[in-house]
C-alpha cells in the first residue's frame, strides 16, 4: 500500500456538486492499494499515520501527532498512487488491486486509524469521481510505502 499524507488546515470531498465529507485541521490521506497488499500493510500504515509527528509543539517544532493535537483525518482512495511510469508517458495501473482486495484494505486502514486515534475517519467514496479540495499546511506532504517501510 502507498499513502500520501498531507497536513491540512481543512480538506473536503465533493461529488456531483455537493460536499460529501470534510475536515478541519488534520490530515488528508490519499490511499493506494496494490496487488499483493495484506491487512498487515494497512495496519502498519495506520499506525504510522496516527503517530507521525508532523504537527508543531509549543516551541514550533514538528513534534506532535494528529492524535496528540486532536486533529481530524480524511482518507480518500486513489488507485493512481500505484502508477508505473517506467515505460513511455502513459502511466500503467496494472499494479492497482481490484475492488475485491482494495475496498476491504482501504476500509481496514480507516478502521485502524480510527482505533489508533479514537476519532472518526472521514472518507471519500471508493471508485467515485471526487473533487478533493485542501489547504495544505506548511506545506507538509509525506509519502509512505508499506513495502519500503522507510
Amino acid at each position: 500500500m502507498r499513502i500520501v499524507i498531507q497536513r491540512v488546515q481543512h480538506a473536503s470531498v465533493t461529488m456531483d456538486g455537493s460536499v460529501y465529507s470534510s475536515i478541519g485541521a488534520g490530515l488528508l490521506v490519499l490511499v493506494g492499494v496494490e496487488n499483493g497488499d495484506v491487512a498487515a500493510d494497512a495496519e502498519w500504515l495506520a499506525a504510522k499515520t496516527s503517530s507521525l509527528r508532523i504537527f508543531d509543539d509549543e516551541a514550533g517544532v514538528m513534534n506532535r501527532s494528529v492524535k496528540d493535537v486532536g486533529g481530524e483525518v480524511l482518507a480518500v482512495s486513489q488507485f493512481t498512487l500505484t502508477a508505473s511510469t517506467r515505460k513511455g508517458n502513459r502511466p500503467s495501473y496494472i499494479r492497482a488491486a481490484g475492488h475485491e482486495t482494495a475496498v476491504p484494505l482501504y476500509e481496514h486502514y480507516c478502521k485502524c486509524v480510527h482505533d489508533f486515534t479514537g476519532r472518526e475517519v472521514k472518507r471519500g467514496v471508493f471508485g467515485a469521481d471526487m473533487k478533493v479540495e485542501l489547504l495544505n499546511d506548511g506545506p507538509v506532504t509525506i509519502i509512505i510505502d508499506s513495502r519500503l517501510k522507510e
